[in-house]
């Protein structure tokens, strides 16, 4: 099962490293990090995607995390009432033939064209996960050149 935690952080050199290791410790893969300050500068949030399918163990890297210094908060939304949402930008070589095909598959999936040139576009995307998935299997058809997808952000409501 996947997590997502949100860890208000110190901002401070260092603390992303050892949040990072508590979970390696423990033997988990962090799917997904993001880390950004908060309206306070002193302070980060880190937003982490975690595949742990025991419960105790990842409450015990919980109470880890909260006995490091540099943690204020630890908010896990796995069992709450959340938005989440992934950035994603793909550079794909199209001509102007299939560029009429590829403009529907963006206005369905209301992505964005941010740039676009004779032989390739890049386009953006924002939305969960699961949209996010579909977009991407929507362009299995074209010639990605290439992905980058930020980590997932999340916020209770």
């Amino acid at each position: 099962m996947k997590h997502t935690i949100s860890i208000l952080v110190e901002n401070k050199f260092g603390v992303l490293a050892r949040v990072a290791g508590l979970f390696s410790a423990r033997g988990y893969n962090i799917d997904s990090l993001t880390v950004s300050e908060t309206q306070d500068s002193a302070i980060s949030r880190m937003t982490v995607v975690v595949n742990a399918s025991d419960e105790q163990v990842l409450e015990q890297i919980k109470k880890q995390l909260n006995k490091l210094i540099d943690v204020i908060t630890i908010i896990d939304f796995t069992k709450k009432d959340y938005i989440e949402r992934e950035l994603v930008f793909v550079k794909i070589s199209v001509d102007k033939k299939d560029f009429v095909r590829l403009k529907k598959v963006i206005g369905r999936a209301k992505a964005s064209v941010l740039v676009r040139k004779e032989d390739f576009c890049i386009v953006e995307l924002v939305a969960d996960q699961e949209h996010l998935n579909n977009f991407l299997g929507q362009l299995k058809d074209f010639k990605l050149v290439e992905l980058v997808r930020s980590g997932r952000i999340a916020i209770a409501k």
